[in-house]
């Protein structure tokens, strides 16, 4: 989530202290500003997110949102998280296997094929739409805030518009307005 351009905007902006500069590989291009992080259902019902420094790594940003919402996660039994490469760790799986969560994730280049792993691919299919979704239909990353509560409350409000088309579409991502006829 880009938070300004220039570097005058970062060095006057109120969000100093709070946004960083990061890379996005989509985009292959650094930015400054925050970086989004949801824990949806295949669906693609946000459960969980959270806005992180764009410096911190991915592992330590998913670990303090399940400690935040540690109740949410102790009642549900049997986890299955899906996620990309960047979460491989073993002392990273050994504490979602004590949370009494499975991470389902790729391997890596020198790993043997971990169990489960052929799914991954259609299961990135069901991913991809959230993003676009958020990053095209919701405008999320033209938000315009400029302050920590601005930003907070206009990501808010894009993953709570997510939830509901979610919902409302059971799982179909596509919003759609309904025709007002006169």
């Amino acid at each position: 989530m880009p938070c300004g351009m220039s570097r005058p905007t970062v060095k006057r902006s109120e969000l100093a202290g709070w946004a960083n500069y990061g890379y996005c590989a989509s985009h292959s291009r650094f930015f400054w500003g925050l970086r989004l992080y949801l824990v949806c259902t295949p669906a693609g019902m946000p459960i969980l997110w959270a806005l992180a420094d764009p410096k911190l790594g991915e592992r330590e940003v998913l670990a303090a949102m399940l400690e935040v919402d540690a109740d949410l996660v102790r009642k549900r039994l049997g986890i299955l998280l899906i996620s990309d490469k960047g979460f491989a760790s073993k002392a990273f799986e050994r504490s979602l296997s004590e949370q009494g969560i499975t991470l389902l994730r790729p391997s890596r280049k020198k790993e043997v094929m971990r169990a489960g792993e052929p799914m991954l691919k259609k299961v990135r299919q069901l991913i991809e739409p959230v993003n676009d979704t958020l990053k095209g239909q919701l405008d999320l990353e033209q938000h315009g805030a400029r302050t920590v509560e601005r930003v907070a409350t206009r990501v808010a409000q894009r993953v709570l518009a997510l939830a509901a088309a979610s919902r409302v579409a059971g799982g179909n991502l596509t919003l759609r307005l309904p025709q007002i006829r006169a």
